[in-house]
Parts: C-alpha cells; sequence; structure tokens
C-alpha cells in the first residue's frame, strides 16, 4: 500500500460531502473516477466515487 498524503482543499470539500472528518484521512490515490483514502491512525482504506 503507498503512503497517503495529506488533501488538497478540493479533496477535503470532496472528504466532508462523504461525512467523513477530512483531517483523520490521508489521499492515496486520486483519478478522475474516484479517489481512494487511508485513516491516518488505523491505516484502514475507503474509496470514494466520483461522477455519474
Amino acid at each position: 500500500m503507498k503512503q497517503g498524503k495529506r488533501p488538497t482543499k478540493r479533496q477535503k470539500i470532496e472528504i466532508k460531502a462523504n461525512g467523513l472528518n477530512a483531517e483523520n484521512w490521508l489521499v492515496e490515490r486520486d483519478t478522475p473516477s474516484m479517489m481512494v483514502i487511508v485513516h491516518r491512525f488505523s491505516g484502514k482504506p475507503r474509496t470514494i466515487r466520483r461522477g455519474a
């Protein structure tokens, strides 16, 4: 698993829109169709889908 990076402002808005606290998540992968985030403390991944 890749190491997560701190989210940008746009990514924070998307994370908050999915009902999550953006301060607790790191961005592992960001593509036009999805964003994979990893919890800062537990390391559990979660996928946020975009579009359509």
